[in-house]
């Protein structure tokens, strides 16, 4: 069962390109306010550790956290994000 989910959209033209902009989501059929909170909080810190070398400033991004962000290896969750975003570029260069 996947941590997370990964989200992308453009910036809008009318925001000058900012730092990179991340927001983070759980619902609650994770859990009750105490868990989605734990979620949140491992999704942020593995964000500040891979998206500043990996992400694009075009782009803002939006992890969504899922169930098995909880018992998920924390070090599985960093490598996970990485690779997303590394496809995610080699999808956005192939594509014209």
């Amino acid at each position: 069962m996947p941590g997370f989910v990964l989200q992308v959209a453009p910036v809008p033209a009318e925001i000058a390109l900012p730092d990179i902009r991340v927001g983070f989501t759980v619902t609650r059929k994770v859990g009750n306010a105490v868990v989605r909170n734990r979620v949140r909080r491992r999704l942020r810190e593995i964000a500040r550790l891979v998206i500043p070398a990996e992400a694009r400033p075009d782009l803002d991004y939006v992890l969504v956290g899922r169930q098995g962000a909880l018992v998920r290896d924390f070090a599985a969750m960093r490598g996970e994000l990485r690779e997303a975003l590394k496809r995610l570029k080699a999808q956005l260069v192939a594509t014209p």
